[in-house]
């Protein structure tokens, strides 16, 4: 009888639920904003399970902040919450808004952090260097804590596919999670540079493969947005920049497919606002913000396209954790 009771007890040592995850110490960072140009302070600090990654403006005006309306300051993440997608990912609820955040919500995506509260004294996220490696590194300092539930992964069970003229977003079922992107761009400067990539998170980690990406922009473009009073936060601290002739930074490109990258880095940031891991392969083809959320929306208005599962074995899962 006793080599049936010691194999029970290594069976449940062997059972590893994959659990939530929060950030073990609260973590802070300023920067500019692209769009305001203005100082904008983050607090990045740990929350319950169940959360998920909720938006908090601390720099609204205190009336709205009684006990009735607390709520109204916070913003969940959720692609349901997205009120605009020019050119970067916004979330809005009643009054409160924050824009930008696809950069930290990839390097949240890439730390596994399923629940935090992130706390900004202003209209958007600052723009760091234009990629996520700024935000993944804070994470770090912060570290993760395990929580006591399980995380919930988003399944993929049929394909789902956003078109609108040549630009297409979709998402289907694989083991795993993959994201492909391709960019189209008529200039000498992109048709130079790799135009397509594959990233499968189960051989290659956001980390190395995707954080490091910078967002990327025309001269001719920042100069009209900046007359528009907009990108006033842009340099090229902050942005790969072109001109009709070639890349604008001194430096270069940090890869021969960091444009690309780029686009993968913000589709890991967008999906992740479906509040938690995909299972499931998502194919960008000349995509953005807008067809990211457009796709997400059509996926949570088909009940039989995706479904929620948890595993109570951490190895059923090591692809896609």
């Amino acid at each position: 009888g006793k080599q049936i009771v010691i194999s029970v007890v290594v069976k449940q040592e062997a059972v590893q639920k994959i659990a939530q995850k929060t950030i073990q110490n609260e973590v802070h960072i300023a920067g500019v904003g692209l769009h305001s140009g203005r100082e904008v302070r983050v607090r990045i600090c740990p929350a319950p399970p169940d959360t998920g990654i909720v938006f908090v403006r601390t720099d609204l005006p205190t009336e709205l902040r009684t006990d009735v309306a607390a709520n109204e300051l916070e913003i969940q993440a959720h692609a349901t919450n997205v009120v605009a997608t020019a050119m970067s990912t916004t979330l809005a609820c009643k009054d409160a808004l924050v824009g930008t955040v696809e950069h930290l919500m990839a390097a949240f995506a890439g730390f596994h952090i399923d629940n935090a509260r992130v706390e900004v004294d202003g209209t958007e996220l600052p723009i760091m260097d234009g990629s996520a490696a700024p935000f993944l590194q804070l994470l770090k300092q912060a570290g993760a804590c395990e929580q006591n539930q399980p995380r919930r992964f988003i399944r993929i069970l049929k394909q789902v596919r956003f078109t609108e003229g040549d630009t297409s977003a979709q998402l289907e079922p694989h083991d795993g999670f993959r994201v492909a992107y391709t960019l189209i761009y008529d200039h000498p400067v992109f048709r130079s540079h790799a135009s397509q990539a594959v990233v499968d998170f189960a051989d290659s980690t956001f980390d190395t493969e995707v954080s490091e990406a910078r967002t990327f922009g025309f001269l001719d473009d920042f100069e009209r947005l900046q007359e528009m009073n907009l990108a006033r936060g842009g340099s090229l601290e902050n942005a790969v920049v072109v001109d009709h002739a070639g890349i604008v930074n001194s430096g270069g490109l940090r890869s021969d497919d960091e444009f690309v990258k780029h686009k993968i880095l913000d589709a890991v940031g967008d999906l992740y606002l479906l509040g938690g891991p995909i299972i499931g392969a998502f194919t960008g083809h000349k995509s953005g913000h807008a067809a990211n959320n457009a796709l997400l929306r059509m996926l949570l208005d088909d009940p039989e396209a995706y479904e929620y599962v948890s595993f109570d074995d951490a190895a059923d899962a090591i692809e896609v954790a």
